[in-house]
Order: structure tokens, then sequence, then C-alpha cells
């Protein structure tokens, strides 16, 4: 066989050694499809990474092609100097390479070049904007039909990016970015969830609570300081139920839910990297764990104190003018004295926040590629505890006791249909955001830095919490993190209060509306299972604008102020 051509009815391996040319430290593989006649129609993708014989090796499966040697190195982007050796492979090996790789890594070659956020134009983002809109406005205009049909929705809204994405862009880039927004961050995003919200669901208070304001405002101050070490998520599934029971006879009892979500549901988790998935990725990335406790506590007590106040004063308020319930010890009684049952649940939570902890400390540097994606042997771990976690609590759980806590699974269906496509749909608009000013919203990252390059901290304050209001406050906290260096060293030094602007913005700001941090919609769909009215998306978005942002001015003027 002559090394100018390849005949049209065989599959051929070319490999290309290495003669004084350099190549990277890895091995690539690649699945190449070419066109009768020409180079022209290119498909590409990894089949494994690896060393042979200290060569790099490419293996090429070609069909009824007849190519040049120079038009492929230069589809390989190999230097000249690479000499090419041709080798015959049978076909059934040919075809178990191509079946290996579309198994095991079809998005490869192709998805290696991230995704230019610099050249997507701001139609980019209408996807996220719709599914944004539809939360905020389909329960209010057409509820029953939302009620039925919120996963349609989402899907359509997810679809109306994928589809003219795949059309425009690169396969290997459109396989790529959503593969990695789905088993990188929308997975564990979910397995924690769940794991969270099924070990929560198994502990039951049970007792005479009565809603005053002394026992709610306790409750509050409670779930604030038990933020920081289970999680805003688990804190929030372990209190909220027996919130709900002990302010379930009172006229006024959605202001209650609405200081839950402000407090235990988000700035509570303002101490620890468990605290809040952003300070989690800080943690990931180098920061220090006790580093938020030591530089975030002032910031956050001075918004705790303001608003535990706060609702004292308007609590107190409802409850006066609410005589029938002022009578009242315990409008649903469980039992005549306060009691915690399920408490096997207490030992599977602190087995989720070990595990998660550990899975920022422990580096094995083992990981394993699964469709082109390289998965860190303790991310995998780590799931694998909190999936076992939740089944255990299931197994373990007295029988009946998830009934009495009015336990369902709707709200974490609901939480994991509709963050599927905000998963999907943010991924132009994190883009656009890593594009900094080079993307559609370059004016927004402009606003964060002095002409000569230095940082505003009341800025970057605003602006990650403004972005962290509606979009996920965790890959929002990256992208100004990113944006302010990166440096996790510099960044707890010279740049320490940059570094608070940001983690104050994602984690404060979260509280801004529904979607800013999942435990807020989790939190709203248990509240309405249990009979509460809850306000409209824009209805709460009156809430945290008249009470919260007035607190962050405040924050701003005493803490960022340059």
């Amino acid at each position: 066989m002559q090394e100018n051509q390849l005949k049209s009815h065989d599959r051929c391996a070319i490999s290309f050694s290495k003669h004084g040319t350099t190549f990277s430290d890895k091995a690539i593989t690649c699945l190449m499809t070419f066109s009768r006649e020409t180079a022209n129609s290119v498909s590409a993708c990894l089949i494994w990474q690896g060393k042979r014989m200290e060569r790099t090796v490419y293996l090429i499966c070609a069909d009824r092609s007849r190519i040049h040697p120079d038009q492929l190195r230069a589809k390989l982007n190999v230097q000249p100097r690479a000499q090419a050796v041709f080798q015959m492979w049978p076909k059934p090996l040919a075809t178990l390479l191509a079946f290996l790789a579309m198994q095991n890594s079809a998005l490869a070659a192709e998805g290696h070049a991230p995704l230019d956020g610099g050249a997507l134009g701001p139609i980019w983002a209408l996807p996220f904007v719709g599914i944004l809109l539809s939360i905020a406005l389909a329960p209010l205009l057409a509820p029953k039909f939302w009620h039925h049909h919120f996963g349609k929705v989402a899907a359509f809204w997810a679809l109306a990016f994928i589809l003219p994405f795949a059309a425009t862009h690169a396969s290997g880039i459109v396989a790529s970015e959503l593969t990695h927004a789905i088993l990188l961050d929308y997975v564990p995003f979910v397995i924690l969830l769940t794991a969270l919200f099924t070990v929560s669901g198994g502990i039951l208070v049970t007792g005479n609570l009565h809603g005053s304001p002394r026992l709610n405002t306790s409750l509050l101050a409670v779930g604030t300081l038990l933020a920081s070490v289970i999680g805003t998520t688990g804190a929030s599934m372990v209190l909220i139920r027996p919130l709900l029971r002990a302010n379930d006879g009172r006229r006024h009892n959605v202001h209650v839910v609405i200081f839950f979500i402000f407090l235990v549901s988000n700035i509570g988790g303002s101490l620890t990297p468990l605290g809040d998935p952003p300070l989690f990725l800080g943690y990931l990335r180098g920061v220090s764990f006790f580093w938020t406790a030591s530089h975030m506590l002032a910031e956050m007590g001075v918004a705790v104190v303001i608003l535990l106040a706060l609702f004292w004063l308007l609590d107190s308020y409802f409850y006066k003018g609410d005589k029938d319930f002022q009578g009242l010890i315990d409008p649903t009684p469980d039992t005549k004295k306060i009691s915690i049952n399920g408490t096997v649940n207490f030992i599977l939570l602190l087995i989720v926040v070990c595990a998660v902890l550990v899975s920022g400390s422990w580096k094995p540097g083992i990981s394993l590629p699964i469709y082109g994606l390289q998965l860190e042997l303790q991310n995998i771990v780590r799931d694998l505890i909190l999936i076992a976690a939740a089944v255990a609590s299931l197994v373990l759980t007295p029988a009946g006791l998830r009934e009495k806590n009015h336990f369902e699974w709707g709200p974490m269906l609901e939480v994991g249909k509709l963050f599927a496509a905000i998963f999907v749909t943010i991924i132009p608009v994190i883009a656009m955001l890593k594009a900094a000013e080079n993307g559609s919203f370059a004016p927004l990252v402009a606003l964060v830095t002095t002409p000569e390059g230095a940082p505003i901290d009341a800025m970057y304050f605003w602006m990650t919490g403004i972005l962290s209001s509606f979009l996920d406050n965790a890959p929002t906290y990256l992208v100004f993190f990113n944006l302010a260096g990166g440096d996790p060293a510099e960044l707890m030094g010279p740049l320490a209060r940059t570094l608070v602007a940001i983690s104050c913005g994602a984690v404060f700001m979260g509280a801004n509306s529904y979607i800013g941090n999942a435990p807020n919609f989790m939190v709203k769909a248990i509240a309405e299972s249990a009979g509460v009215k809850m306000p409209s998306f824009f209805g709460y978005m009156a809430w945290s604008v008249g009470i919260l942002v007035p607190v962050f001015i405040l924050v701003t003027l005493v803490f960022f102020r340059t």
C-alpha cells in the first residue's frame, strides 16, 4: 500500500512516530471520518490518552478516503517533520475502536476547545431569560398549567438553547459543554440536594410548638448558626417543617417563611465552605477552610442581627393582631412534650457533611475518563457516599415517620427538573461573563475595576450579588473569583477584602430571588404544600428589595466603601 493514498475499501490505522517534532505529553487518539474525495468533513473524538514506548500515537479509522499525508497532518495539526507510518488494521478492530470511542468519549477532540464567550451575542441568553420568566410568571398567570407541565416548559427552554447551539457550533464543543454542565455540575448538585432532602426529611420534631415571636426568632437564630455546620440546604430541610407546624394556625405566616429563606437558606451559610456551594467551590480552589469564618463573621453578624430584629418587630405586630391564635398552645399538637424522632438521621447528616468535607481535602490524583471528562476519584466516592446515606435514611427511618413529617418528593422533583434547564441554559451566559471585557457583558465587567485595574470591592459585592440573584450563585462566584485573579494566596492576602466582597455577594444576595440558591425554591415548595400562600416570583422580590437591599447598602457602607 502506498503512503500517499488510502484505498476506498480499507479501514486503516495511522501512527505518527516522534521524529524531531514536539508533541504534547499525552498521546491523543482520535476517530476521524473522512469524506470520499477530500478531508473536508471531519468529526473527531477522544478514545484514550496515554503513552506507548515514549511515542505519541494517533489511531485513525479512515473509510472510503483518498487523502494525502500532508492533508492528514494539517487536519491533525501535526508538524511537517513527523514521519507517517501506515499500518493495516483489520476491519473488526477498527470497528471496535470506533465503538469504544463513541461509548467512552464521543465528545473529544473538538470538545477540548472551550466555548468562546467573546463570540456569543446577547441572543444566546434568551433561553435562560425564558426559563426565569416562566418560573416567575407561569405560576401566577397559569397556575394549573404550570403545576402539571412545568417539566415540559423546562425541557422546551433547554431545547431552545441546545438545538440552535448544536446547529451552529462544532459537535465537540456542544458535547463538551453539555456533558460538563450535566456530569460535573448538575449531577453532583442534585445528588447533594437529594441526600440532604432525604436525610433531613427523616427528622421529626414534635410537641406543643407555638409560633410566638420568641419561638420563631429563636428557631431562625438556631437555623442561621446551623446552616454553616450542615449547609443551608440541610438546615432548611431540618427546620422548615417544625416552623410551619408551629405557625400553621396563624392568620399571617408568609413573612415567617420569607425571613427563613433570608437567614437560614442563605446568609447563615457564610462561615464555612460547608455552608453554601460558592464557598465550597472556593475551598476546592485553595481558600482555607476557616478563612471565611475569620473574615466574614463581622459582615454576617451585622446582617443577621438587623434581620432578626426586623423579624421580631414584624412578627410581634402580626402576632398581636391575631387574637384567635394567641390562646392556642399548638394548632396541631403531636405530643405533650417536645421530642425529636428519627435521630439516626443525625448520624447520616454527619456522614454527608464529612463526605463533602473530605472530597475537598483528599486528593489521590486518580481520575476516570467518562464521556470525554476526567471525573476525580474523590468526587465519585463522595457522590456514592451521599447516595448511600440517602438510601440508608429511607431504610433506617422508622415506618410512618416521613408521613407524619408530611414528607413528599414533589419539591425535590420540581427543583431537579427546573434546575436541569437552568444549568443547561446558563452555559452561554457564564461563557459570556468569563469572556470579561471581550464578551457581550463587558460593560458589567468593567464596573468592578478602576481604570488603573484596581478592584472596586463595593462593585464586586454588588455585581456578584446581583448576578447571584438570578444565576446560580456557585458559578457566579467562580466567574468573579477568576476575574479577581483566581490566585487563592493573593485573594486571601492583599486582595482579602475583594474575596470577602465576592463571597458575601454570592452568599447574601442568593436570597434576593427564589432561584438565587437551591434551598429557596425547595422551602417555597414545601411551604406551599403545607398550605402557605407564598408570594409569586416578583412578589417575593418585593420583600427582598424592601428588606434585604437596605441591609446590603448598610453592609456596603460599613465594610466595602473605599
